[in-house]
């Protein structure tokens, strides 16, 4: 096979995997995402489960070759139940030296790193920070090595369609796309057909990107690569039903156009582009037809009063935006806070501060979610846990806010609204009817008279007959709603903001252990993106016989139920965050627990590992304490 062999430098013994991780990487022009995308769409038509994790360069175009533009999509899947994107890569396909450089480091001992042999040039080299090529050196000594030249056997496979150099370069992702198609036993029909109708328009391109698939599976059987080297994953075991992948953005759109169907109102989504929000606003204006109008505003303050104004129109206003941007909206929540209109606000959180890393996932925006506005001025914050979640965390701030008649904010981050993971589809008959009582009785009105059960003023859409009343940011007198400067006026209607708040409540769920014993020696708790991480952890754990639980919060303000008892029940508590440690802040102030952090801002999810050593380490200390020793 000469140089287009495997090189096996090291082969680590491995029986039949559960799962396997793929992370396919290059530069921010060879198609990364669109590659990852396919093969994560065949692994679930396989019957997989399955996590992705994109990964993108900030830089719009950065310079061709070098390590920050760096693009790369990771995949774990198999079964029974794939939590993560993966600790340990076992298969690395690198499209360049910047490629394998920046990504090296998290492929397994033994694994299989696939290289681009033609783009391995000195000037490439080079731009990557090599002084000497690693395929000449011991570099790549723990690992086993297939070298070959995609772009030239590319451009071989392309030549006969008639198709452009540049179309020919730019379908190498197709290559690669086909030969890991034969490496995992994945039919070729559906991504064909995806090719052809995505590219019907441009028929040349179309015929070379079926051209490179199709050659780079042929190479992959001519040559007999990779089956025996990595093995097949088992296969998911699903509950029946009717399932598809998503992502975390796609969720949330599919969440506000079931919210438009079951209030039978227009969902008005406001926002100004901005990374990694800004996908909502495009998915978004693709459902127009399901009751959802989409503005793009001249800045994030305009998109944020924009919404408002839908709201006090009778449509329920929706913003998003990342970190950055939910600053500034931030005196636009507090007139919708003293309004008293619904609102759902999005945050797709990034690692920050200022413009910080705009591709890469952080936890950090919980502390401005709560406290980030002037005044007194509390608002319900809701968190998803994974990419399907996202559905149902978007019917319930829409639920929420228009029954309590409130801002609703929901905090996702870059990580869990670019992740992909199977989502079943739910009954629509069984979605819930949250359709708002406006009011329009005129007997006894009061714009601020107050539902006796949820403290949430009456909603009166502009016009109706009788119902004239003041709005706006000025303090209103209690019932009347009349301009008051009244000071006792004014604590009583802030404990009723607050009050209301506390009663969201009566309609959330109480806590649960999501995976572990119900008392014991430590509770790891977790928000948002990190749950797959910290539930893997936890079911390894206990297979080792340590005596831990999971507990999960998706809802932080107002805390959800029975969260404290449940957490008095363990001696330890740890909280996981990728932030500085701003839950476990609220956890000790609300509870006055002494409850202990392990935190992470690396733009990027905790690894399994991470998080069992530092879990491993609190229930050591409990061990001791309880032996006599030192805590």
């Amino acid at each position: 096979m000469g140089s287009q062999a495997a090189t096996v430098a090291k082969v680590v013994e491995r029986t039949a995997p559960e799962r396997v991780v793929v992370r396919f990487a290059g530069d921010s022009g060879d198609g990364v995402q669109i590659l990852g995308t396919e093969f994560a769409k065949s692994a679930a038509l396989s019957g997989h489960d399955l996590i992705t994790f994109p990964d993108f360069p900030a830089e719009i175009r950065a310079p061709v070759g070098t390590t920050f533009g760096v693009s790369a999509f990771q995949i774990q899947f198999g079964g029974p139940k794939v939590l993560t994107p993966g600790d340990a890569v076992d298969v690395l396909i690198a499209f360049n030296p910047a490629a394998l450089k920046t990504n090296l480091a998290d492929l397994r001992e033994g694994g299989l790193v696939i290289l681009d042999e033609g783009a391995f040039t000195k000037r490439n080299l080079a731009k990557a920070g090599y002084e000497e090529s690693p395929l000449d050196d011991d570099a790549l000594a723990a690992y086993q090595i297939l070298k070959i030249d995609i772009a030239r056997r590319c451009g071989e496979a392309v030549a006969d369609t008639g198709a452009s150099k540049k179309i020919a370069d730019r379908a190498k992702n197709f290559w690669a796309l086909g030969l890991t198609f034969w490496m995992f036993d994945r039919k070729r029909a559906d991504t064909q057909k995806w090719i052809t109708e995505k590219f019907a328009k441009i028929p040349e391109v179309a015929a070379a990107n079926l051209a490179a698939l199709n050659a780079g599976h042929a190479f992959g059987e001519t040559m007999e690569i990779g089956r025996d080297v990595v093995g097949q994953p088992l296969e998911a075991s699903f509950e029946p039903g009717i399932y598809r992948s998503i992502t975390g953005i796609d969720a949330m759109a599919k969440g506000l156009a079931a919210a438009a169907c079951c209030a039978g109102i227009k969902v008005a989504y406001c926002s100004y582009p901005i990374t990694p929000a800004s996908g909502l606003l495009h998915a978004l204006a693709a459902l127009r037809s399901k009751g959802i109008v989409t503005f793009q505003a001249e800045d994030e303050i305009a998109a944020a009063t924009a919404a408002i104004g839908a709201s006090y129109g009778g449509a329920l206003g929706v913003t998003g935006s990342s970190g950055p941007g939910i600053a500034l909206k931030s005196e636009a929540l507090s007139l919708a806070i003293a309004t008293e209109l619904p609102l759902v606000v999005v945050n797709v959180q990034r690692a920050g501060p200022s413009t910080g890393m705009p591709t890469k996932a952080e936890q950090a925006d919980l502390a401005m979610s709560l406290y980030g506005r002037h005044g007194e001025a509390p608002c319900a914050v809701l968190a998803p846990a994974t990419p399907a979640e996202c559905f149902q965390a978007m019917l319930d701030a829409a639920t929420i806010a228009i029954r309590y008649m409130t801002p609703v904010i929901v905090l996702a981050d870059g990580y869990i609204a670019n992740a992909a993971e199977p989502w079943r589809i739910p009954n629509v008959a069984e979605l819930p009817d949250i359709a708002p009582d406006f009011r329009a009785d005129p007997e006894n009105f009061q714009p601020f008279q107050r539902n006796q059960k949820t403290l949430a003023r009456p909603w009166v859409k502009p016009g109706t007959p009788e119902l004239q009343h003041r709005i706006g940011g000025i303090e209103k007198a209690d019932g009347s709603g009349h301009i008051s400067y009244d000071p006792d006026n004014h604590q009583t209607m802030t404990d009723l903001r607050a009050e209301k708040i506390a009663r969201i409540t009566e309609i959330i769920p109480p806590v649960k252990v999501e995976r572990g014993v119900e008392s014991g020696k430590v509770a790891v708790v977790g928000w948002g993106s990190t749950y797959g991480a910290l539930n893997a952890a936890v079911k390894e754990l206990l297979a080792e016989g340590l005596e831990v639980a999971h507990v999960h919060v998706r809802h932080i303000a107002p805390l959800a139920p029975g969260l404290e008892d449940l957490l008095r029940g363990f001696d330890h508590v740890l909280v996981a965050e990728m932030n500085g440690g701003q839950l476990r802040r609220l956890l000790r102030s609300e509870f006055l627990m002494p409850a202990e952090g392990v935190n992470q801002m690396t733009g990027k999810p905790f690894k399994v590992q991470t998080l069992k050593t530092a879990i491993r380490a609190v229930a050591d200390k409990s061990a001791a304490k309880g032996n006599g020793g030192a805590a």
